[in-house]
């Protein structure tokens, strides 16, 4: 039953690391911009909604809502003005770029909140749990793994079966291709990231109630979502939930065999795909 325990709360945690998982799927598995802020904003959204929720009164939900759009913004706003300035086929451009651009975040965010941590009031919610069995499941978790879910079908759904994703599809195989049939490359690029850092929005929110947040926390979520799509492999969306899953369960598992075990677990596991299928479990050697 102890290892039972460990493998579901695995994989409620690899809910949230899910939600950090897809923006950088569809940025880096599908676009090729490798964007090292990643982790960065969602602290950023985070800190936002925080600070809102303190100034205006509002409940966890209400901020939610408000730190979508916010997110979406943002993100058209930095592919706009800086990504599609070094879009190519070298991806080093974009990665000088953001982590420049990462740093400057880091450090604006210490200015703004300092190096406390902080954390969103969730009415409750944080604690309340449910009894299935032997087992009691936290409700906070469950509701992260739904929208996570949710969030991963809706986002294949698009690339799929819309012709936006066709478009993105098309743009990130071939640019110049794209651009002779009709597709405006830089507007399905600027949408495209939009979508990504929206979706943070939900991971930012989740991240705040289940925990505390604080300016330097960025660069671990960014190596969560990382290996999570390497794991998965690259282009796909549900192996990027399904990478975020076992990465969770890995450092479950790892909690219990030692407290100080469960994160290098999770790296374990991840050089451990990266040696045996480096191009991912859900994708195909080309």
């Amino acid at each position: 039953m102890h290892w039972i325990e460990g493998i579901v709360q695995g994989v409620l945690l690899g809910g949230l690391y899910a939600q950090y998982a897809l923006g950088m799927a569809l940025m880096f598995g599908v676009m090729k911009i490798v964007n090292v802020t990643h982790g960065d904003l969602v602290i950023l959204l985070a800190l936002i909604g925080i600070s809102f929720a303190d100034f205006a009164g509002i409940g966890p939900w209400s901020v939610l809502v408000t730190l979508v759009p916010i997110g979406a913004a943002i993100g058209w706003l930095l592919q706009r003005a800086i990504l599609n300035r070094v879009v190519g086929d070298d991806p080093l451009p974009s990665l000088i770029a953001t982590f420049g651009l990462s740093i400057a975040l880091q450090n604006a965010m210490l200015v703004v909140w300092s190096a406390d941590t902080r954390s969103l009031p969730g009415g409750g919610i944080q604690q309340a749990s449910v009894e299935i069995g032997p087992l009691f499941v936290g409700v906070l978790p469950v509701i992260v793994l739904v929208c996570a879910t949710l969030l991963t079908g809706g986002l294949d759904a698009v690339l799929r079966f819309t012709r936006y994703g066709r478009s993105l599809r098309a743009a990130s195989a071939d640019v110049e291709a794209a651009a002779m049939v009709g597709v405006n490359p830089k507007a399905v690029y600027a949408t495209a990231t939009a979508i990504a850092v929206g979706i943070l929005g939900f991971a930012a929110t989740f991240q705040a109630m289940r925990s505390t947040v604080a300016p330097a926390d960025g660069p671990f979520m960014l190596i969560y979502a990382f290996e999570a799509v390497i794991i998965g492999g690259l282009g796909s969306v549900w192996g990027a939930f399904t990478g975020a899953m076992i990465l969770g369960i890995s450092q479950a598992i790892g909690f219990r065999i030692s407290p100080g075990f469960g994160i290098l677990a999770g790296h374990l596991v991840f050089l451990a795909v990266l040696a045996i299928r480096p191009q991912g479990i859900f994708q195909r050697k080309s």
